[in-house]
């Protein structure tokens, strides 16, 4: 897969910045900003190059034939959104009963422009007791990288608040759907 993304990024005039832990068997990757469909597949390259096999969650009407081997040979993990189940609580048990797994999560949920990131990676990774890796794309620049790492301390303001620092200078495909909490904001 490696040289599948070299390929990909190439085409695209990608560039991957900085290195992965190797040592680093067990992590949740947020990736920001997220703004369109690309985010996934330039994320996704990098993180190969990497030699990360991350998942990622995705509803499980996805996982139909014929697009449901391709998610999961992707990494993809179906989940029921219509389950009064909590996810957070799922994934960390995904967490401990594994010694090498790492997730993705867009913190945005979504991209379209929201007024505030979605807490569950936070939970997830203080839950889990993992680091954070603020994985970043910029479309201005054409880099990504796997980010710097961040260890949860439990104080969720704080930490988004220096999470969303790390953020404020990278550049989304389309800007006016990227937002940072208002001290942030551009």
């Amino acid at each position: 897969m490696e040289k599948l993304a070299d390929f990909i990024m190439w085409l695209g005039g990608w560039k991957l910045i900085g290195e992965f832990e190797p040592e680093m068997k067990k992590c949740v990757f947020i990736e920001a900003p997220h703004t369109t469909m690309w985010d996934f597949v330039w994320g996704r390259c990098g993180l190969w190059k990497l030699g990360v096999n991350a998942h990622f969650f995705i509803k499980k009407e996805m996982f139909s034939f014929p697009l449901g081997g391709v998610l999961k040979a992707l990494g993809g993990v179906p989940i029921d959104r219509g389950k009064r189940t909590n996810m957070v609580d799922q994934i960390v048990d995904m967490f401990n009963n594994s010694d090498d797994f790492s997730v993705i999560i867009t913190p945005e949920g979504t991209r379209k422009y929201t007024e505030n990131w979605k807490k569950g990676f936070y939970y997830i990774a203080t839950k889990a007791n993992v680091p954070i890796y603020l994985a970043w794309l910029d479309y201005e620049k054409k880099q990504g990288s796997g980010g710097k790492i961040f260890y949860p301390t439990g104080d969720y303001t704080k930490d988004l608040a220096e999470i969303q620092e790390f953020y404020k200078d990278k550049v989304a495909k389309y800007p006016e759907k990227f937002h940072l909490s208002k001290q942030f904001h551009k």
